[in-house]
C-alpha cells in the first residue's frame, strides 16, 4: 500500500505553518520527503509522525 503524498502547501495547511517554516523543516530533515522531478513531496505518514515527535518531545 503507497503512502500518500502531499505537496508542501498541503502540509502547511495540515501543519498551519509557512512556507519557508515547512522547508526548513524538510531540509532539517526533521520531515522527510522525495523528490519526483522538480516537485516535492512528503508523506502523510510523516506528517503524522512529526507530530507524533512534537508531542513526546513537549510532554
Amino acid at each position: 500500500m503507497a503512502d500518500e503524498l502531499l505537496t508542501v502547501p498541503d502540509v502547511m495547511a495540515r501543519l498551519k505553518l509557512g512556507r519557508s517554516t515547512v522547508y526548513d523543516l524538510i531540509r532539517s530533515h526533521r520531515l522527510p520527503s522525495i523528490t519526483i522531478g522538480r516537485s516535492r513531496r512528503i508523506p502523510a505518514a510523516a506528517v503524522h509522525d512529526f507530530i507524533r515527535n512534537q508531542l513526546a518531545e513537549a510532554a
